[in-house]
């Protein structure tokens, strides 16, 4: 930890927040579930629960939420960085345990969870200054959502990123239905149905990550970044541009996708999830016979709910379709239509085979999709 002495320069006072945080970060003491400090330029968020991966729950957002507007009316704050803290995770995902036992029990954190989760997500799509998620670790749910939509994001060798929500009853949700169906031609149909996990360089190769930077390289990234002088978004750039020029690690690996490219937009191509099913049924080729495995274990109702918000999205602002993600959570909460939602699933039970009610696409009505979409009225998402 700093000193008092190093502390009292002025020139390395950045450096000792900085070191400070780090500190708080490896603490095994009770600690503040975020941590919310200013360094140099910067607005430093460090996600702080790194023995549950960093996972959100209600009371971060409610922290980091106002904390980001103040910071974007600051003149002192001109950037902001968002980490996790421990090693291991940027963000696993949303504390959806909680979230699904309180949703049993008609408490009111299962609407005020994913209302405010969403706004978070809203106000980093919109946010006026530059800000950079460094997402060194496991991404996945929630975590994707506190990243994606910000301007800049650096992924590095152990970035594990996916939305694997089709697996666990839900969908891929805080702005999913955006960024998804923007990536090349059906790869994030794919990822959606799929929940397939991508790591390191090709986290950024999909356009997830804008960066990639080696984690070794990231304390001396931050230090830089915080130590600008009134940047603009093109200065941040320059210095995420000369740490990734840095950055050979895995660079001659090729996609891990490369060669399936072709397949997945033909596979995966169809107007209809028993549609994509068929195709990968009826290719004999062992990539196909590998997804139709994977399909087979999903919730029918989820894929079917996944692959109509992929398509509405995809001509859809964020905010619109975050305002149509949270009533497909709130149906998703309270309807027997998503197999009684999470409580007979992998993430509660672990016994890896949930039984899904209903059980087979061909159950899941057209009507059914449909009414998780209906507006909830004056309890539709604003902002």
């Amino acid at each position: 930890c700093c000193t008092f002495l190093l502390c009292s320069s002025p020139r390395l006072s950045s450096l000792c927040r900085l070191q400070r945080i780090h500190s708080h970060m490896m603490s095994s003491r009770a600690e503040p579930e975020v941590l919310l400090e200013k360094v140099g330029c910067a607005g430093v968020i460090t996600l702080n629960r790194p023995k549950f991966l960093n996972a959100l729950t209600l009371n971060m957002t409610r922290q980091i939420y106002p904390q980001l507007k103040k910071w974007e009316d600051d003149q002192e704050a001109a950037i902001v960085i968002i980490r996790g803290a421990g090693g291991k995770a940027f963000c696993a995902g949303g504390d959806i345990r909680a979230v699904t036992e309180a949703g049993k029990a008609g408490d009111a954190l299962s609407e005020d969870f994913f209302r405010e989760e969403y706004i978070l997500n809203n106000a980093i799509g919109a946010y006026k200054k530059p800000y950079i998620a460094l997402i060194d670790g496991i991404t996945m749910g929630g975590g994707v959502g506190l990243s994606v939509h910000g301007r800049f994001r650096v992924a590095t060798e152990k970035t594990l990123f996916a939305m694997p929500e089709t697996a666990i009853g839900l969908f891929p949700d805080v702005g999913g239905g955006y960024f998804l169906p923007r990536l090349q031609g059906k790869l994030g149909l794919f990822l959606a149905l799929t929940g397939f996990r991508l790591k390191g360089r090709d986290v950024q190769r999909v356009g997830v990550a804008t960066h990639f930077v080696e984690s070794k390289h990231i304390p001396d990234l931050e230090k830089e970044l915080v130590d600008l002088k009134s940047p603009s978004a093109e200065d941040v750039s320059n210095v995420l541009q000369s740490y990734q020029n840095q950055s050979s690690l895995d660079s001659e690996k090729p996609f891990v996708l490369e060669k399936h490219l072709s397949d997945i937009n033909r596979l995966f191509s169809s107007s209809s999830v028993e549609g994509i099913v068929q195709n990968l049924k009826a290719d004999d080729s062992s990539f196909a016979k590998k997804q139709a495995e994977t399909l087979s274990k999903m919730s029918p109702t989820s894929m079917k709910i996944t692959f109509r918000q992929l398509q509405a999205g995809a001509t859809l602002s964020l905010s619109e379709v975050l305002v149509m993600e949270y009533r497909l959570s709130q149906a998703c909460m309270s309807s027997n239509s998503f197999s009684t939602c999470l409580s007979s699933t992998v993430l509660i039970d672990k016994d890896q085979s949930p039984k899904w009610n209903p059980p087979t696409l061909e159950e899941v009505s057209h009507q059914m999709v449909e009414q998780s979409f209906s507006s909830l009225g004056h309890k539709d998402l604003t902002f």
